[in-house]
């Protein structure tokens, strides 16, 4: 136990030692706990108890650990756990419920152990370890203690369908959110978070989620929800991109209230459907509400001119994101790069990339690169073919060597693309169609 206290010891370097600290109230000191700005302070503040001897109660013990899960650290959360027991805490249900939480953040397999220990287990305790499962991964054991639990609440749902959202399982999630609706579930009715996370589980199936979005939407009307702000933008987002920008109008113009995020969900799905000017429209009025656009919103505006091949304007919105204070993003660039390559403005697009604050990714290589071969331009590709190479990953990016061998080819530097030939043999890339010299 010295270990782990000299451990915490070696973590915990108060950067303030406050009078509150060391005020032999107790109550001071369970209040300083509560409210410390960070975990390396909470847990200062619990050296120092230690140290002047000052009584540890079962809040002072919760307050320090739920401050201390943010560390992450399996030792600290030990060193807690022995003196958790040391003091006879182990039977409050909150302390221990606080405990196997911190435990499962910080090693799950000891969050196992405990649980399995736990004489009196709740509701909190068992959703406690569905998400460590679903943080960890493992869906199907997370879907096993969800089988097995003795009486669920919202949460557990909730956690359930997150996780196979954030996992991908679509199908799992979708079924658990009907299961709801069909009142299979002892009388639990799926809640405005539910829904949020089973329509972003819409969206992310494209045209076949259109059809379960619009059920999700029409349960939503059926229970007389409210329109708030982030159902509201879930359900944009989601009418958008499964294809249905009139569906993503609508449910906009209903909103009572929008965010910027609101706002960039219409202008994004705008321009995902080659509606260039609705998507402009859309930023001018946004700009009149008094709304901030944000990096995303740029992001969505660029996008419908790089679609369009709108250069001017392309130029006009790139600037007023430098002028509103915004550093544009590896996104921002690669669709300027986009836009001056598909107008054949390649002198252009190369000082875009020369300018970039970070290191141009595969994608704006193939861009600059492909539209080099498109517009015969083998001197500009010699130029960026050496730094494009370091970018490339042998299992993943063998399209672009395929490209750059091809470029040297077509520019008559054979002896360039032997090298780059020889060196996919080597490393073992993997060959695409449409290759003329590979």
């Amino acid at each position: 136990m010295q270990s782990l206290v000299n451990l915490s010891n070696h973590l915990i370097k108060p950067r303030n030692h406050a009078s509150c600290w060391f005020v032999q109230n107790f109550n001071s000191w369970v209040k300083a706990i509560r409210n410390s700005p960070s975990p390396h302070e909470a847990l200062g503040i619990y050296r120092q108890m230690q140290r002047q001897s000052v009584r540890f109660d079962s809040f002072s013990m919760l307050f320090t650990l739920k401050s201390c899960t943010q560390l992450k650290n399996d030792a600290v959360i030990q060193h807690l756990h022995a003196h958790i027991l040391k003091l006879g805490f182990r039977s409050d249900l909150y302390v221990a419920s606080a405990l196997l939480n911190a435990h499962s953040i910080a090693s799950l397999e000891d969050a196992c152990v405990l649980f399995d220990e736990m004489p009196d287990k709740n509701t909190v305790t068992w959703n406690i370890m569905i998400s460590g499962y679903l943080r960890s991964g493992d869906v199907k054991r997370a879907r096993l203690v969800f089988e097995e639990m003795p009486l669920r609440d919202i949460a557990s749902f909730s956690a359930m369908i997150s996780g196979y959202v954030q996992n991908g399982n679509h199908k799992h999630a979708l079924l658990l959110f009907r299961s709801m609706v069909m009142n299979e579930n002892e009388g639990i009715s799926p809640d405005g978070g539910i829904a949020v996370s089973v329509l972003s589980s819409c969206a992310r199936m494209g045209t076949h989620g259109l059809l379960l979005g619009k059920s999700v939407h029409g349960f939503m009307v059926k229970n007389h929800w409210e329109l708030n702000v982030e159902l509201g933008t879930t359900l944009v987002d989601t009418y958008a991109k499964c294809r249905s920008l009139k569906g993503a109008a609508r449910v906009f113009e209903l909103m009572q209230e929008r965010s910027v995020t609101s706002w960039t969900a219409l202008i994004c799905g705008s321009a995902q459907h080659g509606c260039s000017r609705a998507a402009f429209s859309l930023f001018g009025k946004m700009q009149q509400a008094g709304m901030r656009p944000s990096e995303q919103t740029f992001t969505g505006i660029l996008s419908a001119c790089m679609h369009k091949g709108l250069v001017e304007e392309g130029r006009k919105y790139f600037k007023l994101m430098e002028e509103s204070g915004l550093e544009p993003t590896i996104q921002h660039y690669g669709c300027m790069v986009h836009l001056y390559c598909k107008a054949g403005l390649l002198e252009e697009a190369y000082e875009v990339i020369k300018k970039m604050r970070h290191e141009p990714d595969i994608y704006v290589w193939k861009s600059f690169l492909s539209a080099c071969m498109k517009h015969k331009r083998y001197e500009v590709a010699e130029r960026v073919a050496e730094q494009a190479m370091k970018m490339v990953k042998p299992g993943n990016d063998g399209r672009l060597y395929s490209l750059i061998s091809d470029l040297y080819a077509l520019g008559g530097k054979w002896d360039d693309a032997d090298t780059v030939r020889n060196l996919m043999v080597k490393q073992n890339v993997r060959t695409f169609k449409g290759s003329r010299f590979v």
